[in-house]
């Protein structure tokens, strides 16, 4: 083990940060990961202190502090991301068949949403050749910078906010999560998310919602469509509209679902 002195290295605020994996790909050293729903340093000898993490995170959650650490290790570092770029993406996917909880790799050179993965499509013979599938899209259009902030579609309505590739992961999406519902789609890690803040805030405040289902992908950047509804529930007041947050897999599998 390294000899500890004082440097200058990375501190994360847990009570700040909501896991949203936007400071990783700075990491040139792959020292942080999102484990548990937050971002975590996974040895002090693989941050280097410089900070270019810092100006990434959303929440100003990371912050440079100087205090007794093991000190950087280069040779680490270059341990550390081999064995990040050589794990078998096969063998993450995990026993249940899906990548849900699968690690992301620290090392990676850029949004760990980006990383390759080849998926095995279900086959069914269910499908009639010639017979579409009904659509149970409710309205158009569904983009959230397009969508009216008031009209019918919202009254007394369900909600189902998704993040744009959810669609295009799942296979039952208008079975299983948009039949019924009233569809809002909009990407939070390459949209400016700001104007969607104020357009949902607004959305919440002027209609009789009744409640939000958030549908997402696994990938930590796609993370932020949750803290763009729960910033324009706050700031509308409508603490009242119930709220179900699903996480769905690469490969269409669900993840997680919890509701507040």
């Amino acid at each position: 083990m390294n000899a500890m002195r004082t440097r200058k290295i990375v501190k994360i605020d847990e009570e700040k940060c909501d896991g949203c994996g936007v400071c990783m790909p700075s990491c040139a050293e792959g020292a942080i990961r999102v484990i548990d729903g937050k971002a975590r340093l996974l040895a002090e000898n693989l941050c280097d202190g410089l900070g270019n993490c810092l100006g990434e995170c959303p929440r100003g959650a990371i912050t440079i502090e100087e205090r007794p650490a093991e000190a950087f290790d280069e040779a680490a570092v270059e341990m550390h991301i081999a064995a990040e770029q050589a794990v078998d993406v096969d063998s993450a996917i995990g026993a249940e068949g899906h990548g849900c909880g699968a690690p992301q790799a620290g090392g990676f050179g850029g949004c760990p949403g980006m990383r390759s993965r080849q998926l095995s499509p279900a086959r069914t013979s269910a499908g009639v050749p010639g017979k579409a599938s009904p659509s149970r899209l409710g309205q158009w259009p569904v983009q959230l910078s397009l969508v009216p902030t008031s009209g019918a579609i919202w009254q007394d309505a369900d909600v189902l906010i998704a993040a744009d590739c959810v669609g295009f992961a799942m296979g039952d999406f208008h079975e299983r999560l948009l039949a019924g519902k009233t569809l809002v789609i909009a990407c939070p890690k390459f949209d400016d998310v700001q104007p969607y803040v104020a357009r949902l805030t607004e959305i919440f405040a002027r209609n009789a919602v009744r409640s939000v289902t958030i549908a997402h992908m696994e990938v930590p950047c796609c993370n932020g469509i949750v803290r763009v509804v729960r910033e324009a529930l706050a700031a509308s007041g409508r603490i009242d509209i119930g709220v179900t947050d699903i996480t769905v897999g690469v490969d269409g599998a669900i993840c997680d679902i919890s509701t507040n």
